[in-house]
């Protein structure tokens, strides 16, 4: 069993209640600070109370989203939303200020506190007192679409599904059966269509005015400095969906019409594209959620013995919730518990091959969890996406080698690896989609949800738009940006799926030319949590940190001549 860490400057058993937390700040707002020694003895005591508030929501969080229909778990999550983040921030701006205007700050070593610095002058810099309430009503708000989303389910047949077990249906040989489920999982989102652009149309504007307050003209400008994008800029990321557009989408597109032949039909439609073409049944990897987990062990464990290690320890604990069921938030996700140095794992399988897929992402993203819980200060671990997903996509690849746990026979296993690497590609599409569509939401903040249905459909098609007819389903096209968790809960937490998809084709190509050095170099570059630059921990992992149209068609070719090896 884990435990959390010993506390040395908050009692062990804080409940966290603002009265309890209030005495707290104030001690560390009003503390002498009369050496560099003292400030860093500073910085971990607040390291560690910062700690146990992320461990609190985290909590709240995972429990809510397990049930989306407790009004209990969900009104301990609001008070969390409600009463603590915003006094808790209002602190925490005095303590970047007391940190900052430190006659000692210029004595902590640069090295080891540079990349921190600055994300806490950039903090200052875009702080406003007006935008707490904002950002408490956006934390609330956003919920909704889980709350929304996680009660839909449709009947097929006499048996009820939640979307995500419908979708299993998406790969049945009977093309009927497809049809009909794909039509059923439309029909239902549809069914919510307007409630959720109300909801979004809300969120849009709150997002609009917290932008304004900061002195930005959009949400857009005013999120590339919220997240921290030293890296990049909006122009950079025009030239990668240009990239995606001008390179990845043609193979697709080939891939495609492959697939039209194969399966004997005039055009493909929405519900013919993750069927197998050679006709054979659906994959499936593992029979349960437990054995899921198991074979997910074994398979880290084959890579390398620390990695399944990880997993055992989670499993141990009780840190997996991965089986879909009605009342269930959507989605998956890893939620690192900042004191306990463990994640919790979420995902909705539905005994899929997606599921395993979904799980060594997930997976990714625990090593990660692990491979940072000792760094000095809490927020060393606080990985930009950029990085975060990289670990995740990486391992996505890496495992491939040892998939043979959730496969009897070398055909399905080849299968798998070839469904795999065709997933790759059609990850970069859609990810410029959604970054794009995000670009145009902010910076026309007054749009209508008309105008909102046709700017997705025109940033769509020039990417495929899926690479099927939807000519007898415009409505579904126009609304299946409704299916993005991201637009409404984490608005432009997307093009860094890309970015890290090309690193983590990067990291896969060492990994197959020398394992023992790609993989030792994968898990350095992940130590560093994010006390380098995003540059530098790419140059770690023996990657760039580059989307250039020469980059992504290097990358390109060399996954379509691994999967030219699978045929």
């Amino acid at each position: 069993m884990i435990h959390k860490k010993t506390r040395t400057y908050i009692p062990a058993d804080l409940d966290i209640k603002w009265e309890n937390l209030e005495p707290i700040y104030r001690e560390l707002l009003d503390r002498p600070i009369n050496s560099v020694a003292e400030l860093e003895q500073w910085l971990h005591d607040r390291s560690e109370l910062e700690a146990a508030l992320e461990e609190d929501f985290a909590w709240r969080y995972i429990r809510m989203t397990c049930d989306t229909n407790s009004e209990e778990l969900l009104q301990k999550f609001q008070y969390f939303a409600t009463e603590i983040e915003p006094k808790t921030a209002q602190y925490s701006n005095e303590l970047n200020k007391k940190l900052v205007d430190s006659e000692y700050v210029d004595q902590l070593d640069s090295h080891k506190y540079f990349v921190y610095l600055r994300g806490i002058k950039k903090a200052l810099e875009l702080f406003r007192e007006e935008n707490i309430p904002l950002q408490t009503e956006i934390q609330v708000e956003q919920q909704k679409y889980q709350q929304i989303t996680g009660s839909m389910s449709v009947h097929i047949g006499d048996k009820e599904f939640t979307l995500e077990q419908a979708g299993a249906l998406l790969k049945d040989t009977d093309r009927s059966k497809r049809q009909e489920a794909w039509e059923k999982i439309t029909a239902r989102r549809l069914q919510d269509r307007e409630k959720l652009d109300e909801l979004f149309n809300h969120l849009r504007s709150l997002r609009h005015k917290v932008a304004l307050n900061a002195g930005f003209e959009n949400f857009r400008d005013y999120m590339f400095q919220a997240l921290g994008r030293f890296d990049y800029t909006p122009q950079d990321c025009y030239a990668f969906h240009a990239a995606i557009e001008t390179e990845i989408v043609p193979i697709l597109h080939e891939q495609a019409e492959k697939r039209r032949e194969a399966l004997s039909l005039e055009v493909l439609k929405p519900w013919d594209t993750d069927v197998d073409i050679t006709g054979k049944a659906p994959l499936k990897p593992f029979k349960n959620g437990d054995d899921l987990i198991e074979k997910s062990i074994q398979c880290f464990s084959n890579i390398n013995r620390y990695l399944g290690e990880r997993l055992e320890i989670m499993k141990d604990n009780g840190l997996f919730d991965v089986e879909s069921r009605k009342g269930k938030a959507p989605g998956g996700y890893n939620y690192p518990l900042s004191e306990t140095g463990a994640p919790f794992i979420f995902m909705n399988s539905a005994n899929t091959f997606r599921d395993l897929t979904t799980m060594v992402h997930e997976g990714g993203h625990a090593v990660h969890t692990f491979l940072t819980a000792d760094l000095e200060l809490n927020d060393f671990k606080h990985c930009p996406s950029e990085v975060a997903e990289l670990a995740s996509m990486s391992m996505e690849l890496i495992s491939m080698d040892n998939w043979n746990v959730y496969f009897d026979n070398e055909e399905d296993l080849q299968r798998a690896k070839r469904d795999q690497l065709f997933d790759v590609l059609k990850t970069l599409p859609w990810v410029a989609v959604v970054d794009q569509f995000q670009h145009w939401i902010y910076t026309n903040p007054d749009h209508t949800a008309e105008e909102r249905r046709e700017a997705w459909k025109q940033i769509y098609e020039p990417f495929g738009a899926g690479f099927v007819d939807w000519s007898e389903h415009p409505d579904a096209e126009a609304n299946l940006w409704q299916k993005q968790l991201h637009i409404f809960e984490v608005p432009f937490y997307y093009i860094e799926y890309g970015m890290a998809q090309l690193g983590a084709i990067a990291v896969w190509k060492n990994y197959k030319e020398n394992p023992e050095k790609g993989l030792q170099q994968y898990l350095e570059a992940l130590k560093l949590g994010y006390t380098k630059t995003i540059k530098e921990i790419y140059e770690t992992a023996g990657i760039r940190f580059d989307f250039s149209a020469a980059y992504v068609k290097e990358l390109a070719d060399f996954i379509k001549a691994e999967i030219d090896k699978l045929n």
